[in-house]
């Protein structure tokens, strides 16, 4: 049943850059009036889009507190939402916490809320903020030494082979496409610095999204790369639905990314964390589950049993 492969995270856009295009139109077309009706099309696709991609956020949910201790705030995060940001008028994670946990906030920290880890910005799901700096240093050195364990659950196109899949294979920076930080694995000529991953899958449900075959998968990472179970999926040829970088910017009609960070494991000394959400994909729009594998609670014993055998 195992399968082992080795290697031997758009911000909804202000509403003043929306009418950018008309500006550049109007001076166009003082130069060129007989493309009037081209950039008149032009114009409008683009500002579908932009309302769109500014309201795409809205129809997401929000952010929620789901555990507040004496040192840790665990927020479940939603998709399409940076962690923090250079432009304070622009709606982030720190400006949530900023707004439901204004004392927490640290004047001498740059972004005011200790990150000692983050995730994607399309990415959805548990992010841990400590309250001080003794509870930051424990989060941090549990993940820098790898005790904590971090579960994602999420829809890829296609269907598994196997119901089990270890992928064990580095990853590096995409040297094609910096602008993006795009990721990729080792395999490939154009990979810069690469970095050992390890990401292990079990498959959940087998279904349908919008008319094509796809799988809802719950996946540990033992690693921490940047974009890690994206790039993973990607290269075993099951693109996470909704993933426009790894898709070649072709996945653009999912309404978000399904990716989430469903469980939280931080065992550390001075509060040990085990925080879960429940499943983010169970409704959702164009998904239809056909055959259900195994359960969550089951999923979770497959994946461990696994990594403790290693």
């Amino acid at each position: 049943m195992w399968r082992t492969l080795s290697a031997t995270s758009q911000v909804a856009a202000p509403v003043h850059n929306l009418f950018t295009p008309i500006v550049f139109s109007v001076y166009i077309f003082k130069v060129r009036p007989q493309m009037i009706f081209t950039f008149s099309f032009v114009i409008l696709h683009t500002l579908v889009a932009k309302v769109f991609e500014a309201l795409r956020s809205k129809s997401q949910g929000e952010c929620r507190i789901i555990y507040c201790s004496e040192n840790y705030i665990i927020v479940d995060k939603e998709p399409d939402l940076k962690i923090n940001s250079n432009n304070k008028n622009e709606r982030t994670l720190q400006t949530f916490l900023k707004s439901k946990c204004p004392a927490v906030a640290k004047k001498k920290l740059f972004h005011e809320y200790y990150f000692p880890h983050r995730l994607d910005y399309p990415t959805s799901g548990i992010i841990c903020i400590p309250k001080n700096e003794k509870a930051c240093r424990a989060v941090a050195k549990a993940f820098s030494e790898r005790d904590t364990k971090k579960y994602y659950i999420a829809i890829v196109r296609g269907i598994f082979s196997a119901d089990l899949v270890d992928i064990n294979l580095p990853i590096g920076d995409d040297a094609r496409e910096v602008a993006i930080h795009k990721m990729c694995t080792d395999n490939v000529v154009f990979c810069r610095n690469p970095r050992n991953a390890q990401t292990v899958i079990t498959v959940l449900d087998e279904g349908i999204f919008a008319n094509y075959p796809a799988t809802k998968i719950l996946c540990r990472i033992i690693t921490g790369r940047r974009h890690q179970i994206r790039v993973h999926c990607s290269h075993l040829g099951h693109t996470i639905v909704g993933d426009y970088t790894y898709s070649n910017r072709k996945d653009v009609q999912p309404p978000r990314m399904y990716l989430h960070c469903i469980r939280l494991i931080v065992p550390v000394t001075i509060e040990k964390i085990d925080v879960s959400t429940s499943d983010a994909f169970t409704q959702v729009k164009f998904w239809t589950k056909e055959k259900m594998v195994q359960d969550l609670s089951s999923a979770y014993n497959t994946i461990d049993q696994y990594i403790n055998s290693l």
